[in-house]
């Protein structure tokens, strides 16, 4: 079955309504939620990715996530993701978006936080291994071949912006 998606635009407008694959194959703008998860100490959770993923297989990240649904918006499809890949429910947070040209082709991608104190169950399709690192530890694995490039893009402007809200 088609997994339907919004097609939008540089002002993350929707346009049309697509399948995810065909987008993808056609380098159509849509829209990706991923979320941060801290535990109650404010390490985040990394994870690798399966082996026989179809996208980064083996890689590690620092964020969950997924297609934006139809008629969802990012807090929904963040939440969403949440529930289905760690198996805990909690409130994201919206931190920001931008415009993303990654591996999957040209998308919106809105990164969201929570912070997760019930244990996780990963889905062993998404996820192979996790530990909760401190920001100095993600920084240094961030920096490794391992790394999901855009993931690596969204750690280098969730710094960034860190920074900017420092005095």
């Amino acid at each position: 079955m088609a997994e339907l998606v919004e097609q939008v635009d540089e002002r993350d407008r929707v346009v049309a309504v697509v399948d995810r694959a065909e987008a993808i194959r056609e380098r159509r703008l849509h829209r990706v939620a991923t979320i941060v998860c801290r535990d109650g100490d404010g390490r985040i959770l990394v994870h690798r990715r399966p082996d026989d993923a179809s996208r980064f297989p083996g890689q590690f990240n620092w964020m969950l996530g997924g297609a934006v649904e139809v008629g969802e918006s990012y807090e929904e499809a963040a939440a969403r993701e949440l529930a289905e890949e760690l198996g805990v429910r909690a409130a994201p947070r919206f931190v920001f978006k931008f415009l993303c040209d990654g591996a999957i082709g040209p998308y919106w991608l809105g990164l969201h936080e929570a912070v997760v104190t019930a244990p996780v169950r990963p889905d062993p399709g998404e996820v192979v291994r996790f530990d909760w690192l401190t920001e100095p530890e993600l920084d240094e694995l961030v920096r490794g071949s391992a790394f999901v490039p855009e993931a690596r893009e969204a750690f280098d402007r969730h710094r960034a912006l860190g920074s900017a809200r420092r005095p």
